[in-house]
């Protein structure tokens, strides 16, 4: 899951940033609302993390027009106001979710994950691939019933390959949902998180490299 956190509250959004990152969650933060705007419209995220009362585009507003664009990405509004009637104004613009601050850090996660569900992307909570299963909730992973103990960044990339069902996923691809804004597009970053990956998996492989096009999981 890919998400971008609109607050403009500098520890609120640090504290955010830790905590969905924790998660095996890619995150961008941005602190006002004509940031929330540009970067929706260049990155392809699952879920926006949205204030109400940011500077330069308020809130609503951000939410209307990504709503408009139609960028296939879900809204949550994490804010201050809390009361009834600011709940059904923000649901009304077009958000998917509203939940009000202060707020439980495991809800906050279990409502993302609710959401990411409703992607285009999303399928069942739990993924199975040959002998491997992943349960996306408590992000445990297991071989022939067996735990293996994933970084949040290889669970990322497991997670992707594993809804991918045997498609080839390019580098860009996963560099583009697993890893955030900051992350150099040339580095070899996904490289060396498959490599490890393949390690941890163990024996008979399950993630193969197609030459020139990307990674996919197989039996052969």
């Amino acid at each position: 899951m890919r998400v971008l956190v609109v607050e403009d509250e500098q520890y609120m959004a640090r504290v955010l940033e830790i905590g969905l990152r924790k998660e095996a969650i890619a995150v961008d933060v941005v602190h006002d609302g004509a940031a929330a705007l540009e970067r929706a419209a260049v990155y392809d995220y699952d879920v926006v993390v949205l204030d109400r009362d940011l500077p330069e585009v308020h809130g609503d507003e951000v939410c209307r027009r990504i709503v408009a664009m139609d960028l296939g990405c879900r809204i949550l509004m994490l804010t201050a106001a809390g009361r009834l009637g600011d709940k059904v104004e923000g649901l009304g613009l077009g958000a998917d979710d509203y939940l009000a601050k202060p707020f439980d850090f495991p809800e906050l996660i279990a409502r993302l994950r609710a959401l990411y569900r409703r992607t285009p992307m999303a399928h069942a909570p739990v993924l199975t691939f040959a002998d491997v299963r992943l349960d996306t909730h408590r992000r445990l992973v297991t071989r022939a019933d067996t735990e293996v103990r994933l970084t949040p960044k290889e669970l990322a990339v497991l997670e992707l390959l594993m809804r991918a069902d045997g498609g080839v996923l390019s580098a860009e691809y996963l560099l583009d949902k697993a890893w955030d804004a900051h992350t150099d597009p040339f580095t070899n970053a996904v490289r060396l998180v498959v490599h490890t990956l393949r390690k941890k998996l163990g024996e008979p492989q399950l993630v193969h490299t197609a030459i020139s096009a990307g990674y996919y999981l197989g039996t052969e």
